[in-house]
């Protein structure tokens, strides 16, 4: 049997809004076929220029706090260098030593441990929940404790059910915000990205960080998109996150969201690949042959067909309701910049059908329209 000429991702286009290893991503999903699409939501706040860090980091090293908690790896170790930048380091680490310290993570303990400050507990689900509940039942009231952030902009906060619980118990709060950063530069790559979003222009857009999804967010609102970009997530664009923490924003929104069980890189490439295929793509049996319709094209019997927009727009309009008729009209109404002439329709599904390979897959009704010539009705169709 001859070997497929697709790749799990063929068809589908994706958007990646990540700062870090945005190559990474986004090589790993053009390796399964995909089409990336990538501009970075944020820019990071260099870490020796971070005045506000720089001054955390000295108030600390004067009064070191009761508990220190470290939620990722990077930003511990870009804590610690920095601090070594300023010539802090070592004091920093003393500081931090009197502490009792808690991990969110494996990735977090190794670096709390390579700076030698061995962990006194860390959760096994990662989950900032449960390192919560763990000091809260142990009682912090009247406790300093600092905590290590990663990712913040300058008009957003990831983590405010995070510290309000710890305040709520009872604890003073000393935020340490590692890598903070900027939206990106308006009138750019990431502008153009967001708008993509609102027209549909992709299957999924992925997300690495909770700032990225405040970021176009915020951008969506400054472009009047706010009611498109949202409408266009609910439904037709599949947002996936790396975690729950990143997809925290737009669930409060009702945005549906997916994420791999693990909050890794390569998880999220392996999940976007199991699950796009799922939800974006769309299997009909038609005159014989086996139809799925997906972002950019359509596979007959395994085989890649590459269609033009206005196929796309034509064969999906006749699979939303396969084996029903559509009006002329109505797939005048879905072809791109369309006009008022049907003649437009005529000439679109000749080409499709020359495209597909095997006119009989679309049927011409006299007088009515067009319709997919489907193996078995689905019942009430005629």
């Amino acid at each position: 049997m001859a070997e497929p000429t697709w790749a799990p991702l063929t068809g589908f286009r994706v958007a990646v809004t990540s700062a870090r290893r945005a190559e990474e991503l986004s090589a790993l999903l053009q390796r399964r076929g995909a089409t990336v699409t990538s501009a970075a939501a944020i820019a990071m706040v260099p870490l020796p220029d971070d005045d506000e860090l720089h001054e955390h980091t000295k108030a600390l090293i004067a009064a070191p706090p009761d508990v220190v908690i470290a939620t990722t790896g990077i930003g511990l170790r870009g804590w610690i260098a920095a601090a070594d930048g300023w010539g802090l380091a070592n004091d920093l680490i003393e500081g931090l030593g009197k502490a009792r310290v808690v991990s969110r993570g494996p990735k977090a303990t190794g670096a709390l441990r390579a700076a030698g400050l061995p962990e006194e507990w860390s959760p096994e689900s990662e989950s900032s929940r449960e390192v919560v509940h763990y000091l809260v039942e142990g009682g912090i009231d009247g406790l300093r404790i600092a905590v290590q952030l990663h990712g913040a902009t300058d008009d957003w906060d990831p983590y405010p059910e995070f510290l309000d619980e710890l305040r709520a118990a009872g604890a003073e709060i000393v935020p340490i915000r590692v890598y903070r950063w900027h939206p990106a530069p308006r009138h750019g790559a990431f502008d153009q990205l967001v708008a993509g979003i609102a027209e549909r222009k992709f299957d999924a857009v992925s997300f690495t960080s909770a700032p990225a999804v405040a970021a176009m967010l915020m951008r969506a609102v400054e472009l009047g998109l706010e009611d498109r970009v949202l409408s266009a997530l609910r439904t037709d664009v599949h947002a996936m996150c790396v975690g729950p923490v990143t997809a925290r924003p737009l669930v409060r929104l009702g945005v549906p969201t997916s994420a791999p069980e693990r909050m890794r890189l390569g998880a999220l490439a392996r999940h976007i690949t199991d699950e796009l295929p799922l939800l974006q793509s769309r299997t009909v049996k038609v005159a014989g042959h086996v139809l799925e319709i997906r972002g950019t094209c359509v596979l007959v019997d395994g085989v890649v067909k590459e269609l033009s927009p206005a196929g796309m727009a034509t064969i999906r309009a006749l699979a939303h309701r396969p084996g029903t008729v559509v009006a002329r009209r109505d797939l005048l109404n879905a072809l791109p910049g369309c006009g008022t002439d049907t003649h437009a329709v005529e000439t679109a599904v000749l080409r499709l059908r020359t495209a597909l390979g095997d006119k009989q897959i679309v049927s011409t009704v006299v007088k009515r329209g067009y319709r997919l010539a489907v193996d078995e009705f689905p019942a009430g169709v005629a």
